[in-house]
């Protein structure tokens, strides 16, 4: 990752948000494709929820999905210290 931060534009849903940030632009242009996807997918889904709804619903998933990763890497630290 560089050490510059960057200045990145993503047209999420129908809003433009401007990020700063060190990732790379590959990694802001994957972030927000994602985004878009499960934001679409939620909106198929109930089709009547809000844009903050739906907004506050992929927070929550992405911090829940990256708690069960870190519990997943917690754990294989946890074996790999055991094991030596």
């Amino acid at each position: 990752m560089s050490e510059i931060k960057k200045r990145f534009k993503a047209k999420i849903g129908n809003r433009t948000y401007t990020f700063v940030g060190r990732s790379s632009m590959e990694h802001m242009h994957a972030v927000t494709d994602l985004m878009n996807k499960q934001l679409n997918q939620l909106n198929q889904l109930s089709s009547s929820i809000s844009y903050e709804d739906a907004m506050v619903l992929l927070a929550f998933n992405a911090i829940s999905d990256q708690l069960k990763m870190q519990g997943k890497l917690d754990q294989i630290e946890k074996d790999n210290k055991e094991e030596h």
